[in-house]
């Protein structure tokens, strides 16, 4: 007999979310301590597995490259780790004694992880540890073309977990994988929050769930090299990021976008940086590749690297090639040029100044990635404050790599791969999230005010006697004297 898969998946949801409630009952009995133990085991045991994790993803999906989901790995463990550590998420987070204000730490409940493709292992891994901080539960929801890593990260981390004394159940996931199972998770009633990072229709499926949501629009980072900036180290932090893990961080650079007055010198730093410029025929070719006829990115596409999209794509590149740059003079939706490329894929834009370049960065960030992250490499104060206060982003990255730089990796921004995009972008926070975005706070207030205070001095109010037998004029006319004399007491 064969069961039907859906409902499979739908009552495995429910079991799992169940085991999940009663479990994060008992983590929120536990003090700081006993919670911050669990946390430290489960990052030292899934960063000791590092490597392994990066070659399953790797694997199983095809996407980017094991060194690089490595240090991916490792920075959702340790780095990450070593951010929230002293966080403090249980008990009184603040007592301010002057204005008589307690805030108290209050756990959601059941966080849902939603995990990409592109980065499966050290999503995992960062969503469980900020859920476990800050006394949540979490169940997963794997992508199904990386269930086999994410299932073996959440082993490891479940085992890690409870070697520490988490409850059985704090860490769940499906493994019977359907949309209507992942449905199922998102709508339960006892599903607190869903921390969504994925594809554009599954975040937006997180927003129409009934229940609150933290989701990621897609990145479309323009980079702008501002004449004043270090040209050789601007194009080599561009490069290092479009290739890290070659291409597949949202906040990685779509566009290079150049003043007119150094375009040949970043030209050239591009090339010495094995930057292959598509001629115009070769760069039709490639974009009738780069997306599928409804108008989406072509899977294929993603995690490769440069070489291995242009043969897919029938171009011949040198074979040290690290990233394709084509040249463009437009901007627009039907433009694949334009959009987020999860890959080493990048246009390139000259512009005659700052402010034309600023306007073309704003034309790159309406057409995709509002809200999310905008790259600048420059020397001139002026220009950046410039570019702060009028584009369209939640992290505008200042002379860094955007993949790293965005994530907290080469910048001081809090450590995270779960990068809110701001109501500009759809999203309902513009932070990288962290364990204080997974906690209600509790604000326990004492009376320092009497209500006789609030309503200051009083006057009284001539009596008016109305007599049983005056005329419709006469009250209107001790209506009137009435409401003067209330206006001259307020």
């Amino acid at each position: 007999m064969e069961y039907d898969k859906d409902l499979q998946s739908i009552q495995e949801a429910r079991l799992v979310i169940e085991a999940a409630k009663k479990a994060q009952q008992k983590l929120a009995a536990m003090s700081q301590e006993q919670i911050d133990a669990i946390v430290k085991k489960m990052a030292e045991q899934v960063s000791e597995k590092a490597v392994d994790l990066a070659k399953m993803a790797n694997e199983e999906t095809g996407f980017g490259n094991v060194r690089d989901k490595t240090l991916k790995n490792k920075f959702a463990s340790e780095v990450v780790w070593s951010s929230i550590k002293d966080m403090q998420t249980v008990g009184i987070l603040k007592d301010d004694k002057d204005k008589q204000v307690m805030d108290v730490a209050v756990p959601m409940g059941v966080i849902a992880g939603l995990i990409p493709s592109t980065n499966p292992t050290s999503t995992t891994i960062y969503k469980a540890l900020i859920a476990i901080k800050s006394g949540n539960a979490i169940v997963i929801s794997p992508h199904p073309g990386a269930k086999k890593a994410i299932l073996e990260t959440v082993k490891i981390l479940r085992q890690a977990a409870s070697e520490a004394g988490a409850p059985c159940g704090i860490i769940g996931s499906l493994t019977i994988l359907t949309a209507k199972g992942t449905e199922e998770l998102m709508k339960h009633q006892d599903t607190a929050m869903i921390l969504a990072t994925g594809g554009e229709a599954m975040v937006r499926a997180a927003y129409s769930s009934g229940n609150p949501a933290i989701g990621v629009g897609p990145g479309n980072g323009p980079a702008f090299i501002e004449r004043t900036a270090n040209t050789e180290q601007a194009v080599a932090d561009i490069i290092a990021s479009k290739t890290f893990d070659n291409g597949v961080i949202c906040a990685s650079e779509q566009s290079i976008v150049v003043e007119r007055t150094i375009s040949q010198q970043v030209i050239a730093e591009l090339k010495k940086n094995k930057a292959y410029f598509l001629s115009e025929d070769e760069s039709r070719i490639l974009a009738g590749f780069i997306l599928r006829g409804n108008g989406t990115m072509n899977p294929k596409i993603v995690g490769k690297t440069a070489n291995t999209i242009a043969e897919m794509a029938g171009i011949p590149v040198p074979s040290e090639t690290t990233v394709l740059v084509s040249a463009q003079k437009t901007v627009s939706k039907e433009n694949p040029y334009c959009k987020e490329k999860l890959c080493p894929i990048l246009a390139f834009y000259i512009e005659e100044n700052w402010l034309d370049a600023c306007n073309r960065s704003i034309e790159l960030l309406n057409v995709e990635g509002r809200g999310h992250t905008l790259c600048i490499h420059s020397q001139d104060p002026e220009v950046i404050k410039e570019f702060a206060l009028h584009k369209p982003v939640s992290r505008m990255l200042i002379n860094t790599p955007g993949a790293l730089g965005g994530i907290g990796g080469t910048t001081n921004l809090a450590p995270a791969l779960t990068l809110g995009c701001g109501a500009v972008g759809g999203s309902s926070t513009s932070d990288n999230i962290t364990p204080l975005h997974l906690l209600n706070v509790r604000k326990a207030a004492y009376g320092v005010k009497s209500m006789e205070s609030l309503r200051g001095p009083s006057e009284k109010v001539e009596n008016i006697n109305v007599s049983a037998d005056i005329s419709d004029n006469e009250v209107r006319q001790l209506i009137e004297a009435a409401l003067k004399k209330l206006t001259e007491i307020s």
